[in-house]
């Protein structure tokens, strides 16, 4: 077997530790590996480099296309970008693949038949970190969903459930409220589902979701989500199980991938060998099979299964009633080698075999413009100390050219007219202007129009939103109360 070239970084904190033990079993295991070190994280962020990466490690990163990561620190501040979102974003890393496994009755859990794997798309939604100080009271972020990534992750999952033989997808969202943005998420889940009857499909509202799968995690098997929502629940998942330290995580994109732990650099831990290699070492397996290792990833599973079943704990996942012996990083890393060709006794033997799911290639259907009628326009105002209604005579005033203002909302919620005296309003106005007529299309010069003229009025715009029909079907919320 010919050497694999990868790309290693040992971050920052409890990182250095962990990624030499994580190299430490391995190696020892019999992974050939070609290894490229690049520097990532807070030295480099200190050097200037606002992504905590220099330019020339991305040259390792496309050269390689096999990314293993430890974790780093993002300094505190402004100004500081994250690291992940930056190569996920920047490398196409759309997929996010986290299982979390209890290991009971060796290590503690509510939740001692929990096995399911968090699938979060990886490169959308509020992680653009699209953010705007709009006015003195109010910051946005802007939340973006497409339709071609939602169907990258969707059939990504579905063919994931297919190689890992796994026969239930169950897809969180929060379309009851986002109705576009969740909305187009649980649409192609729905079209995507349709295409794999063999595979069982659910979608649940992510608040009652959430609250089920932190009681009852043995009801689902391959949970789906954007980004945001699978961000948070894949740690929790995986705290459920035990530990947050002995989960892993695969970023796949077509033909390149980062593995890494889902935990963070932990720097009240670095340097005391006290560290849980395991969530890295995990990644690590994910890689090996990735890269078609198969046999090397399933030797080191299995030598970790039995390190775990002998109770060789570290302190995370230590306790008096399941643990034989409390070790370090280095310890328990030279545990596991002690341990590889063995397999564990109780706990289900790990297998894999060349070309599971995270080598599938996974193609988009091609879009197909829809007609797009401009109806109206939403300006956001900066304005303080203004009543809703002094606001809508203002607007009152500078409508016209085919132009009229029909609410405004605050926060959402509709304040004028026959708003309620009890809303709270801030300085952030959202005034929605649309063509006089229902059959009337708007030219964005009319919209040039009236800016000039709610800039002559005194009125402070700062930003504008285009309303649409795409194939004659409103493409905007109502405000709340609307």
């Amino acid at each position: 077997m010919s050497s694999i070239p990868i790309t290693v970084a040992h971050g920052d904190g409890i990182g250095p530790e962990i990624m030499d033990a994580t190299l430490q079993i391995i190696q020892e295991a019999g992974a050939k590996l070609d290894i490229e070190t690049i520097d990532i994280g807070e030295k480099v962020y200190e050097q200037g480099h606002t992504s905590g990466i220099a330019p020339e490690s991305w040259d390792s990163l496309r050269r390689t296309k096999i990314f293993l990561k430890a974790p780093i620190t993002t300094p505190q501040g402004g100004g500081y970008k994250s690291l992940n979102v930056t190569i996920r974003k920047s490398l196409g890393l759309f997929a996010n693949v986290r299982p979390c496994v209890s290991y009971s009755p060796y290590v503690d859990t509510k939740h001692p038949t929990m096995n399911l794997v968090v699938i979060r798309e990886n490169e959308e939604d509020t992680y653009a970190g699209i953010e705007h100080q709009q006015t003195d009271e109010v910051a946005q972020c802007l939340k973006l969903i497409t339709r071609p990534g939602c169907e990258r992750i969707c059939r990504y999952a579905f063919e994931y459930a297919l190689a890992h033989e796994r026969k239930k997808i169950t897809c969180f969202t929060k379309d009851n409220i986002m109705k576009l943005t969740d909305g187009l998420f649980h649409k192609v889940f729905d079209e995507i589902a349709a295409e794999y009857p063999q595979i069982e499909s659910e979608h649940w509202i992510v608040d009652i979701g959430a609250a089920k799968m932190a009681t009852s995690p043995e009801d689902f098997d391959v949970v789906l989500m954007p980004n945001l929502y699978g961000d948070i629940l894949s740690d929790v998942a995986a705290q459920m199980t035990g530990s947050v330290g002995m989960a892993g995580s695969a970023n796949i994109g077509q033909g390149i991938a980062m593995f890494e732990a889902i935990h963070g650099s932990a720097p009240r831990r670095a340097g005391q060998n006290l560290a849980n290699p395991s969530g890295l070492l995990h990644g690590a397996i994910m890689m090996l099979v990735h890269i078609g290792q198969p046999e090397v990833a399933q030797a080191v599973h299995n030598a970790w299964l039995k390190t775990i079943e002998d109770g060789i704990h570290t302190y995370d996942v230590y306790s008096e009633q399941h643990s034989q012996q409390k070790v370090g990083t280095k310890e328990f890393a030279q545990a596991v080698v002690k341990r590889l060709g063995q397999n564990p006794s109780n706990l289900p033997a790990a297998s894999y075999r060349t070309g599971e799911a995270a080598q599938l290639s996974v193609e988009i259907t091609p879009t197909v413009p829809a007609k797009k009628d401009l109806v109206g326009v939403d300006v956001f105002i900066h304005r303080h100390g203004i009543s809703p209604d002094d606001l809508g005579a203002q607007l009152q005033a500078v409508s016209g050219d085919g132009l009229a203002i029909k609410m405004v909302t605050n926060r959402g919620v509709k304040v004028w007219p026959e708003g309620f005296p009890e809303t709270f309003c801030t300085d952030h106005w959202r005034c929605r202007f649309k063509a006089t007529t229902e059959s009337q299309t708007v030219k964005h010069e009319q919209i040039v129009s009236l800016l000039s003229r709610i800039a002559a009025s005194g009125l402070d715009f700062i930003k504008t939103e285009n309303l649409c029909h795409f194939d004659g079907k409103p493409s905007y919320s109502l405000g709340q109360g609307e």
